[in-house]
């Protein structure tokens, strides 16, 4: 036995590298779905948009919210995923209730995700309702 490393594997190929059964066709790489966006981004973007739409600052805006601003940046940026009280009081900082908020990211969320999803729907069961459901 060789002389190894106490907790190093040993890898050992079932077959050797891009080597294919016999008589099996050449493998497709199925082309990369379109990536939903997440959640955190929509509501990000929509409090971005809407603080630079009332030409506010950053600071201003969390001061208000009682949020520390890089929090807040980081809310913005989609890199937080901030719960349903900082969220409100980031919209009660620019004049909107929650509600308005997650409408807003709704509407963009619907927009956004038309765009790529209208041609895998075949098949799919239709709904009559158009909205959608949060639950805290």
């Amino acid at each position: 036995m060789r002389n190894q490393p106490p907790n190093e594997a040993r890898v050992i190929p079932l077959r050797p590298h891009g080597a294919r059964p016999s008589g099996a066709p050449p493998r497709q790489v199925p082309a990369p779905a379109a990536k939903e966006p997440l959640w955190r981004d929509l509501v990000g973007d929509v409090l971005r948009r809407e603080r630079l739409a009332q030409e506010r600052t950053l600071k201003d805006v969390a001061d208000e919210a009682r949020i520390s601003m890089p929090y807040l940046s980081e809310v913005e940026r989609g890199r937080k995923e901030a719960s349903s009280e900082v969220l409100a009081a980031a919209a009660r900082a620019l004049g909107l209730g929650l509600g308005d908020l997650l409408t807003r990211a709704q509407g963009e969320l619907t927009r956004v995700t038309s765009r790529y999803t209208a041609g895998s729907r075949r098949g799919a069961t239709t709904s009559s309702h158009d909205g959608m459901c949060l639950a805290a």
